[in-house]
């Protein structure tokens, strides 16, 4: 090999460790799956209700079915929807890493309750608690222009550490 192939391969080596330490953390709570150990792929699914209510109880994944990615294991309730996942994990994965899309609006990192949801645009959101989702649901658009806004800077940050308040981590896992 030449000097410039070897400088070459050496630049793209180090692109792709700093692309990866730049990437952020997916939020892993006690049970060690991304979203708590719910079927991503089930909110989907699931019939959304009006904003101001609450909405329905996501679905348990098993603990026999997973797919990884971000760094993280995501539990399935089917492999039907494992598939689905794996083919786009992108288009399920909760936004913001599994954050709550409020906190991420106001400029930091707390963890998404995987009961506290909502679809919007075709995209999951998760927020911490019934308070957050009140505050989150007087403006819906404008909290996700604010968090879209403000990810970039923050994405990197290793994700949340803290648990989910008034939730037991303990999901149970079909």
């Amino acid at each position: 090999m030449n000097r410039f192939t070897l400088t070459l391969a050496a630049a793209a080596t180090a692109l792709a460790f700093a692309g990866q330490a730049f990437a952020g953390e997916q939020y892993v709570d006690g049970t060690g799956y991304a979203a708590s150990g719910y079927d991503v792929v089930a909110y989907f699914d699931l019939p959304q209700s009006a904003v101001g209510t609450a909405q329905t109880a996501a679905i348990p994944g098993n603990a026999a079915i997973t797919a990884e990615y971000n760094g993280a294991t995501f539990a399935f309730s089917s492999e039907a929807n494992r598939d689905q996942f794996t083919a786009n994990p992108a288009k399920y994965a909760p936004q913001y890493d599994g954050h709550c899309a409020y906190g991420v609006s106001k400029g930091g990192k707390v963890p998404g309750n995987p009961n506290l949801w909502r679809i919007v645009d075709d995209k999951l959101y998760l927020n911490i608690t019934k308070n957050v989702v009140g505050f989150w649901e007087e403006n819906i658009p404008g909290n996700i222009d604010l968090a879209e806004n403000n990810w970039p800077a923050i994405e990197p940050d290793a994700g949340s550490d803290r648990a989910i308040p008034q939730f037991s981590s303990s999901a149970p896992l079909k």
